[in-house]
């Protein structure tokens, strides 16, 4: 319902246009060729969306519209001067310069013709989602990140919980200053990636008011088993499983029957939500005697597995999910995917032969027999 009532709502983005080139741009708009458009995050929640993959709805900030604010800042050349020279192993110098550049660009105002474009848009996301003000998440989308063979992914700020048009400019700064992170100029020097060809957009997206979220593999992150589906999750926003704070529920799933095969439920102690008062996202305390409750239900864990399946068939690869359980909606239309990104680790190792060039015949046998090859 909310694409379908978002795609009458995006006359006037157009208006965004610089030339053929759009400086603001909604998700439907994009696919898994818009990366230079919108980073890898944004062009990957397009391509779920025209999936038929259920998204929280959003717009970007497009990489041009970035570089027309680093434009305007009059910025650029001593953004370039800070880098120029920099030891990727030398901590101390990275983080000082990263401080600098960062301080510069948070306070350098938004011009108004982008400001006005980033504010209609969010005004018409508001509209959609019959919430005045919708609460979003402003997510950073660098164009170097969530690559098949790179791992810049979560190098760039991810803010939660954001509402209001003022708070939304300001957190857009500091997610396109995130470009520039102690931690993420370094990579960039070690990878060999000019810091000037690599470009950030901004997706502000509805934040999904979590029961529960976690994160979902298609291949088992510890074996590289691709015949099972991995399943993490613990009540709240998924900040709390993506770094590592809490031990979630672990579930893996067989990938054909969608059978639950191993089943973990851990003590969590702690649970992301909103505070009501300030309407920010903060670290709470799970209840006692919730900490040893299943975090989502058996049926949810299917429909969860059911979905990682359908997207791994849209790329053709094992991938790595983030995903939400909206409690404002009923069951049967509240599992969102926050973002979806090619595996990196296990997909690229190549599998080790079944024979290893055994001396004997009966060795032959044996290999092809454990790995399951009909002998002719």
């Amino acid at each position: 319902m909310m694409s379908n009532a978002l795609a009458t709502a995006e006359t006037g983005t157009e208006a965004a246009m610089d030339g053929t080139t759009p400086m603001v741009c909604w998700f439907q708009e994009c696919n898994k060729d818009s990366v230079d458009l919108v980073g890898g995050k944004c062009s990957s929640l397009g391509e779920l969306i025209n999936a038929g993959v259920r998204v929280p709805p959003g717009f970007a900030l497009t990489t041009h519209g970035f570089r027309q604010f680093m434009r305007d800042a009059g910025i650029q050349a001593a953004v370039g001067e800070l880098l120029t020279g920099l030891d990727h192993e030398d901590m101390d110098k990275l983080e000082e310069a990263s401080r600098v550049i960062r301080e510069m660009i948070e306070s350098c105002p938004i011009s108004i013709e982008l400001e006005d474009l980033i504010a209609e848009c969010y005004r018409k996301l508001s509209v959609v989602c019959c919430v005045p003000a919708v609460p979003v998440a402003v997510r950073s989308s660098a164009t170097a990140e969530d690559l098949p063979g790179a791992s810049f992914a979560g190098q760039q700020d991810t803010y939660l919980w954001i509402r209001g048009i003022d708070d939304v400019m300001h957190h857009v700064r500091r997610c396109i200053s995130s470009l520039y992170t102690g931690r993420a100029i370094a990579y960039r020097i070690k990878m060999g990636f000019p810091h000037e060809q690599v470009a950030i957009s901004v997706g502000i997206q509805k934040m999904a008011n979590s029961f529960s979220a976690g994160v979902m593999f298609t291949v088992h992150p510890t074996n590289g088993d691709r015949s099972v589906i991995v399943i993490d999750s613990n009540f709240g926003f998924g900040e709390s499983v993506v770094s590592g704070e809490v031990t979630p529920d672990h579930f893996v799933v067989n990938k054909v029957a969608l059978d639950i095969m191993e089943r973990t439920i851990s003590t969590k102690e702690i649970a992301y939500t909103v505070d009501l008062k300030t309407q920010k996202s903060i670290a709470a305390e799970v209840p006692f005697e919730r900490q040893n409750v299943q975090s989502i239900i058996d049926d949810e864990v299917t429909e969860l597995a059911w979905m990682g399946k359908k997207i791994e068939k849209h790329y053709g690869r094992p991938m790595d999910i983030e995903w939400a359980i909206d409690k404002d909606l009923p069951a049967g239309g509240n599992i969102f995917i926050l973002q979806a990104r090619p595996e990196t680790i296990w997909s690229n190792r190549q599998q080790a032969p079944v024979s290893t060039g055994s001396v004997s015949a009966m060795d032959y046998i044996v290999a092809n027999l454990i790995a399951g090859k009909k002998l002719s």
